[in-house]
């Protein structure tokens, strides 16, 4: 079983900047890739943002230019820098974290943090 704890959230302008946080516990050897997701009212949860334990990154089309992903794996977190927001980033945004073996796929969640960007 893996933790997720997310932080970082907040109020701020469209142009301005904020950086999330996640903080993995448990059984943290089991993750083979980490996530940001995020999810708007009425909307899906769409990826943000991914990166593997090798440090490979993928970013939605939205997010491209402007956000960056990246993992501290001695301190077991990984943070979302997002620049330039923009009111349709408003969302919560979730911590995601994923184990691949033969046939399965293990994903656990953060509860999530609060991104409000106001125009």
């Amino acid at each position: 079983q893996v933790q997720l704890v997310e932080s970082g959230g907040g109020l701020v302008q469209a142009g301005g900047s904020l950086r999330l946080s996640c903080a993995a516990s448990g059984s943290i050897f089991k993750i083979n890739a980490m996530a940001w997701y995020r999810q708007a009212p009425g909307k899906q949860r769409e990826l943000v943002a991914a990166i593997t334990s090798g440090g490979s990154t993928n970013y939605a089309d939205s997010a491209k230019g402007r956000f960056t992903i990246s993992r501290d794996n001695a301190k077991n977190t990984v943070a979302l820098q997002m620049n330039s927001l923009k009111p349709e980033d408003t969302a919560v945004y979730y911590c995601n974290s994923r184990n691949v073996v033969v046939g399965l796929t293990y994903d656990s969640w953060g509860q999530g943090t609060q991104v409000t960007v106001s125009s």
